[in-house]
């Protein structure tokens, strides 16, 4: 059967395919290094200076041009009314060379459809002019105060609970707090009466449970919408800044002192600790709080409080639990590897029972954890030379032993794709290589033609799935022809 090679993508100007050695990527397309030139004026374009549109490449003048905002002040200065529509640019060149027809045309904004387009207008909104708010994009022209029209940006944005967008002014008007001493300076809400004390104004409560939320998005502890100015963020949840409280003791808590509880809900941490936290004979709150005067040995152990150490005795759900015991695991002894949660005390090797931490801990594809001198003897490479014993060093002139080559490993051969690309027997964590294609053994990991080793530095992949060095890269897959040779005009084919 004839070998075929793996499909390349194609180059969108020239439709030729595109290789390894020579592609520039804009717009999630790969393009020819010589085609990756503005549609416009032909300029060479880099990714300083790229902007893609519908599949095609402009600089970021001919872009602007094109695409860009029109009318006056957004010319080359001061007062400048551009309307350049780049006619100078259409049809044949200086030098004669046909460009591929895009040509410039008065800017008309296209309407998109419902819902997304720019919320004001409603037109399409490209990236070299848009703002976003709200999770939409809107046009710089339109991004403005919905009440006073001011040009507005990331700073003094606020984001209404109509769906519009105001300035910081304009929100605390139209949204914040208001009643007396709300206003911007000393006596701005004044009358008579209430200046003088005679009449003391009425304060207005706004219960924001009133406004009730969908289920599962509003505030967790009182069911009501939270706006933009009152949120406090726990748990990935939106809560009311005056709901965000202990459970227990309703004191006010910030991201400091705040602790998410396995319910779902927030606790000071010394409510925290006394609900959730380890208890037993020793977590008392300082040194003399236990006091024994007067009492004996057998009084003292007779009044101790009962602390089960067997961390299995509370069952978890199944695949839930310690992978060791299966018991349920809590936030004040959890570690985590293989991404499940594990008992400190669970936490060792499986086979010397080491204690381990994260910097100790190697998953091994037994579903175990293991030390690293243990999962070097279970799953590491072995042969000669991998052993602990001195170095064998021949002294006769003439070597003794003979060296064959053999694969990395002996026994059966891993499911099909799942392998060494290689030899295709099974590769573990210790020896791993990565390349585009898949996973290698470290001494698999050498160029297909010169059998130099290869590291990150060096790779290339090939289109018909093996590695190789620069050299033999560029020699197999790379551009041919006059200029590419070994020196100064040498002309190579090979």
């Amino acid at each position: 059967m004839p070998f075929k090679p793996a499909d390349n993508p194609k180059c969108p100007k020239c439709g030729k395919s595109v290789y390894a050695a020579e592609e520039r990527v804009a717009g999630g397309l790969k393009w020819h290094k010589m085609c990756f030139k503005c549609g416009l004026c032909q300029k060479l374009l880099d990714s300083t200076n790229c902007s893609e549109h519908e599949g095609e490449l402009y600089c970021k003048m001919c872009h602007a041009r094109k695409f860009g905002p029109k009318g006056y002040g957004f010319g080359g200065g001061a007062g400048c009314l551009s309307m350049d529509t780049g006619d100078h640019l259409k049809g044949e060149n200086a030098n004669g060379l046909r460009t591929n027809g895009a040509c410039m045309e008065p800017r008309v904004i296209a309407k998109a459809p419902p819902g997304e387009g720019c919320p004001r207008c409603g037109g399409y909104v490209y990236a070299a002019e848009q703002q976003l708010a709200l999770g939409k994009a809107w046009h710089k022209e339109c991004f403005k105060c919905a009440d006073c029209l001011k040009r507005l940006d990331s700073t003094n944005c606020c984001e209404g609970p109509d769906k519009d967008i105001y300035c910081k002014v304009c929100y605390g008007k139209k949204f914040g707090p208001k009643g007396y001493g709300y206003g911007k300076g000393a006596g701005v809400l004044q009358s008579d009466p209430y200046a003088n004390g005679d009449q003391a104004p009425r304060t207005t409560v706004i219960d924001t449970a009133a406004i009730q939320a969908p289920p599962g998005k509003g505030c967790p502890r009182c069911g009501g919408a939270v706006y933009a100015a009152e949120q406090v963020l726990a748990k990935g949840r939106e809560w009311h800044r005056k709901c965000f409280k202990c459970r227990d003791c309703t004191k006010t808590l910030d991201s400091i002192i705040a602790c998410d509880g396995p319910d779902n809900d927030v606790y000071c941490k010394t409510c925290y600790g006394k609900k959730w936290g380890p208890h037993g004979y020793g977590f008392a709150c300082g040194s003399g709080f236990l006091q024994t005067d007067g009492l004996t040995e057998d009084e003292i152990s007779a009044n101790r409080p009962f602390y089960n150490p067997d961390t299995t005795s509370i069952k978890a759900p199944k695949g839930q639990g310690c992978p060791r015991c299966g018991g349920m695991v809590f936030a004040a002894e959890q570690q985590l590897a293989k991404g499940t949660m594990w008992h400190k005390k669970c936490f060792n090797c499986a086979e010397c029972h080491r204690p381990l931490d994260s910097m100790l801990a190697c998953d091994g594809p037994d579903k175990e954890i293991h030390c690293r001198s243990c999962y070097a003897k279970l799953f590491g490479p072995k042969g000669f030379g991998y052993g602990h014993a001195p170095t064998l060093v021949s002294t006769d002139s003439e070597p003794t032993t003979t060296y064959t080559e053999q694969l990395p490993f002996t026994g059966a051969k891993a499911a099909k794709g799942k392998g060494c690309l290689r030899c295709g027997f099974p590769v573990y964590a210790a020896e791993q290589m990565n390349s585009k294609n898949g996973t290698w053994h470290k001494r698999c990991f050498s160029c297909a033609d010169c059998h130099r080793s290869l590291d990150s530095t060096n790779l290339n992949d090939g289109p018909n799935g093996e590695i190789y060095c620069r050299g033999c890269y560029g020699r197999n897959f790379g551009p041919k022809g006059v200029g590419y040779g070994l020196g100064a005009g040498t002309l190579t084919m090979a």
